[in-house]
């Protein structure tokens, strides 16, 4: 530590600053020295005031201090060989938490329940409650309860509310999560750029563990009510198409990324509606409110409605703002009848091209500028809805895969298999069971109630079926807007998609946001907000660190960055690898200790 003048505006002020050694990786070329201020001592005036000599007196105090710091760097711990532990002693804490709140700081967070809770009268800190839910969604995930009675897992004590405030605030979070939404985008900006020129797209759902659907009532007008008569939302937890077939109730969510794969918004709707009408909105929102530029929108083909289609090739376009686009897969199977000749004409262009894995593979592939005919719903001057037909170019895109075509062939011969056996024990499947064989079955059908396969005409193998999907293995086509993309691009571009759903996969299997143990619309709603705002920090850590490491990797070096109590004030650190290495160089910070005060922790914990 050294003393510092600064004069400025004809007045000069003492400063205490420390000063450290920056190797050349961590300050981008260069080793340097950094200068960092501790504390201002104020006006030099009025400094003398109090001493005869201000600058002697704080350089000698100065000196003191940087003497006994380095004393500190070598210390005697005694060890007390007959102490004993008690049922509930916990000396071990996580530190690795510090880099993800450095990003929360990052987003201001703390600024931004600050100000939506500035003038409301709560005895909890709202800010520590999310920020404990987020940090606790990506280390120890599980419930509301088990991030309450967790909370001592973390180096700084975390206290001042009790488990009824953590639900309390739900309803807060609950009220906010819209403006947070747009709020961690205006500041993700600011730690990565944000790549906006494609946005993908894509739904999925999150079960229940509860038995039944939930039952909304509703008003004379077909309104939705609660209990009191008063207006509400329809509920979320409804029996829909489950991804893994479960028969619980769901809730769907609609999430949006940028080109990187970093979350940019997201919707909730009921598990019983359709995913093909919540493309819209959210496009609508963040055009709105997030950032007002041209959007390529990439979804898979079960967005690839003709109302979709309009909407992104101009109908949603305002003043003089250039219509936005999209790439969308594109069914061959359930193509018009044209569309499959055109598959099967051949005149393919082959090429050879190097997979992510670095292995050369064979593309074969051929496309087309095409006038697609869309039925649209179209709002009339009276504001009913009316069918229209329009007509928009479209680029259609078709390519063969040998690798594809094995899969599918495989996955079909398990399913005809499945099928035979049904014909032959129907008692033995029901609709669940059955799992997509029903399709090559004629004259099959299911009781409502029960799900149960219906008795009465003789169940046939449909060999026409079988015959004509044969025909298309291998075969998959992408269409978009964009009339200038050629066909490696469309490729690359659809292929990106598997970043959204690398990012459900984390959602569930990494954070385990299922199953779902709240049950209020808004209590799932703020459950999805602190999910979300976990996933937006994990990926921008991914991307700050050069999307070198996955996901899960990550995870585990910061679950066992922990260090463990010696005594009152030291603590041993026992683990470090080369994710941790890389964090130091992008934060700035020591980790790489292995012991290290309370203080020195504390100041590598504070933002």
């Amino acid at each position: 530590m050294y003393l510092k003048q600064i004069t400025k505006n004809g007045i000069t002020r003492l400063y205490f600053y420390e000063a450290h050694y920056e190797p050349a990786l961590q300050s981008g070329g260069k080793s340097r020295t950094r200068q960092k201020l501790v504390k201002c001592l104020g006006n030099l005036d009025d400094l003398k005031k109090q001493h005869d000599d201000p600058v002697a007196y704080f350089s000698s105090l100065a000196k003191e201090e940087s003497q006994a710091m380095k004393a500190q760097r070598h210390a005697t711990v005694k060890i007390d060989f007959s102490t004993k532990l008690s049922p509930g002693d916990n000396h071990v804490f996580n530190v690795g938490y510090g880099i993800f709140k450095h990003l929360y700081k990052e987003l201001e967070l703390n600024k931004f329940w600050e100000l939506k809770t500035r003038n409301k009268k709560i005895k909890y800190d709202m800010e520590l409650i999310f920020r404990l839910l987020v940090l606790s969604r990506i280390l120890y995930p599980g419930s509301k309860r088990d991030a309450f009675e967790n909370k001592d897992k973390y180096f700084e004590h975390i206290s001042g509310f009790s488990l009824d405030d953590v639900y309390h605030a739900l309803d807060l979070i609950d009220e906010y999560q819209l403006e947070m939404q747009k709020w961690i985008y205006k500041r993700s900006n600011n730690i990565v750029k944000r790549d906006m020129s494609v946005a993908y797209f894509d739904c999925t759902n999150y079960y229940f563990d509860i038995g039944r659907s939930d039952l909304d009532v509703f008003d004379e007008e077909g309104n939705p009510v609660d209990k009191a008569g008063n207006h509400t939302e329809i509920k979320y937890r409804k029996r829909g198409p489950e991804k893994n077939h479960r028969p619980d109730p769901i809730v769907q969510m609609g999430l949006l990324t940028d080109k990187n794969g970093i979350p940019l918004a997201y919707d909730l709707f009921p598990g019983n509606e359709s995913e093909k009408l919540h493309l819209r909105p959210i496009i609508d929102r963040v055009k709105s409110e997030f950032s007002d530029i041209r959007v390529v929108v990439v979804a898979d083909r079960g967005l690839n409605t003709s109302d979709n289609i309009f909407y992104l090739n101009g109908s949603n376009k305002h003043d003089n703002n250039p219509r936005d686009g999209y790439v969308y897969g594109q069914s061959i199977r359930g193509a018009s009848k044209d569309f499959k000749q055109w598959v099967l004409s051949g005149d393919y262009e082959v090429n050879t091209i190097t997979n992510d894995e670095g292995e050369d593979i064979v593309f074969k592939h051929k496309s087309r500028i095409y006038p697609r005919e869309l039925n649209v719903n179209v709002t009339a001057g009276n504001g009913e809805s009316k069918k229209q037909k329009i007509t928009v170019d479209q680029k259609q895109m078709v390519y063969y895969s040998e690798k594809y075509a094995r899969k599918q062939a495989m996955d079909r011969i398990i399913m005809v298999e499945r099928a035979k056996d049904l014909i032959k024990h129907p008692r033995n499947y029901d609709r669940i069971t059955c799992a997509g064989s029903a399709a090559y079955i004629q004259n099959i059908s299911f009781d409502k109630s029960t799900g149960e396969v219906v008795k009465g005409k003789a169940l046939v193998l449909d060999q026409t079926k079988i015959e004509e999907e044969a025909k298309f293995d291998g075969y998959y086509s992408i269409v978009t807007s964009e009339l200038d993309m050629n066909d490696y691009e469309m490729r690359d571009v659809y292929r990106g998609l598997s970043r959204i759903e690398e990012t459900f996969k984390i959602s569930k299997s990494d954070f385990s946001s299922r199953p779902v143990y709240v049950s209020t619309n808004p209590h799932i709603d703020a459950h999805f907000a602190t999910c979300f705002t976990a996933l937006v920090i994990i990926r921008l850590l991914q991307t700050k660190l050069g999307n070198k490491y996955p996901v899960t990797q990550i995870l585990n070096s910061l679950r066992n960055y922990n260090c463990v109590q010696l005594d009152t004030n030291t603590f041993q650190f026992s683990y470090f690898d080369e994710i941790l290495a890389e964090c130091e160089k992008q934060f700035g910070i020591t980790l790489n200790n292995k012991y290290a005060r309370r203080l020195q922790i504390r100041r590598m914990l504070k933002y």
